[in-house]
């Protein structure tokens, strides 16, 4: 017992001379957590950002739609809610610092048949959130954007102050939620809108319908890319691990870089490529695959070149590690794991929409997308 008391009596010495201080845990809470991207910034924010909590809310859509995970990657969190984002909770936001918002419909498919609750969901839901956690004294509110704001724009890469031309209702959904969310920043309530390239690379929740996955889950399945365009639409990539390191850079950096509202093109440079180029680097590890492409198809008017300078300047230490190849390399290796031979894996869960359409005809959604 005396040392015990000894030991009490030393801190209380270090207290009162200053030379002691508590390590106050830092509370994050994601939003729509349990797709695609949420898994990897779970992990990163767990590696690297000392004492954290992490804290996930999700409808869980895609909770069952587990990769190639030896243990389920939920394990990482200290929380999981459950609900609607169209329906929050409040009281969740007591205590938290930093919100992280990938809630979304995020897929151009499901958009189309489901307008009316892609701007319901990503952004009047979004928009709800970041007011509510404003109000409940959360510091920093991190947005995942797009680069599809853009639409149609080859000539030039787009920069920030570029003007905009969305194409579909989850581009529009976000650039509303960005002008809603510039309102509402100053310097207690930090928002970062980070506008992400296209998403690409293995996820413990991968998801098929996104370009470069789906040309890799193609080339294994059946030798065959089947370019449904004339592949020279351009695409901005990056790799979701690289969208997680973005996401930790935007907690983490300091009050007021940037501003109190900022919105950054978030990928590289290196990463503007024509549709068909994608194909053929993954021809380039595969030679006996081959490309079709359609030449005679309408033209997709989603087409733009992105810059990425800014993002460069701000976040010189979380650069995309992943290049093109080393991405290609990823989802093949990944795939090859888990022993993918599915040639209609579009007709499978690795498509968002199908997974929305399952959940609707099995009457666990109704045609409002909310729980039945």
């Amino acid at each position: 017992m005396q040392g015990i008391g000894e030991l009490a009596a030393f801190y209380i010495h270090l207290l009162e001379e200053g030379l002691y201080k508590t390590i106050e845990c830092m509370r994050i809470l994601i939003t729509g957590n349990l797709g695609y991207v949420g898994p990897g910034v779970v992990k990163e924010l767990r590696a690297f950002i000392p004492n954290v909590s992490v804290e996930g809310f999700d409808i869980g859509y895609f909770a069952r739609n587990i990769t190639n995970a030896l243990v389920s990657p939920d394990i990482y969190l200290d929380r999981q809610h459950y609900g609607d984002v169209r329906r929050f909770p409040q009281e969740i936001l007591k205590g938290v610092d930093a919100v992280v918002s990938l809630a979304a419909i995020s897929n151009d498919p499901i958009g189309n048949q489901f307008e009316a609750e892609t701007l319901s969901i990503n952004y009047e839901a979004n928009v709800a959130i970041a007011k509510l956690a404003k109000r409940l004294g959360v510091n920093r509110f991190i947005f995942a954007s797009s680069c599809s704001v853009y639409g149609s724009a080859e000539e030039q890469p787009r920069k920030e102050n570029s003007s905009l031309n969305p194409l579909t209702a989850y581009a529009r959904s976000k650039i509303l939620s960005e002008e809603a969310l510039r309102e509402l920043a100053d310097e207690d309530f930090q928002v970062t809108c980070l506008r992400f390239a296209t998403a690409c690379g293995m996820s413990d929740r991968l998801r098929l319908d996104l370009v470069l996955n789906d040309f890799v889950a193609g080339a294994l399945a059946s030798g065959i890319i089947d370019i449904l365009s004339d592949g020279t639409p351009w695409r901005p990539l990056i790799h979701v691990n690289d969208m997680a390191r973005a996401i930790r850079w935007a907690i983490e950096k300091p009050k007021g870089y940037g501003g109190d509202f900022l919105s950054v093109n978030t990928g590289s440079n290196n990463w503007n490529y024509q549709v068909h180029d994608l194909a053929y680097a993954v021809q380039a590890i595969m030679p006996d695959l081959e490309v079709r492409i359609d030449k005679n198809a309408a033209p997709d008017k989603r087409s733009y070149k992105v810059n990425f300078d800014l993002f460069k300047e701000l976040a010189p230490d979380h650069q995309p590690l992943f290049d093109l190849n080393s991405a290609v390399h990823d989802i093949h290796k990944g795939l090859k794991s888990i022993g993918f031979t599915n040639s209609d894996f579009r007709e499978s869960n690795f498509m968002r929409l199908n997974v929305i359409k399952d959940l609707v005809e099995n009457g666990v959604l109704d045609a409002n997308l909310s729980l039945q």
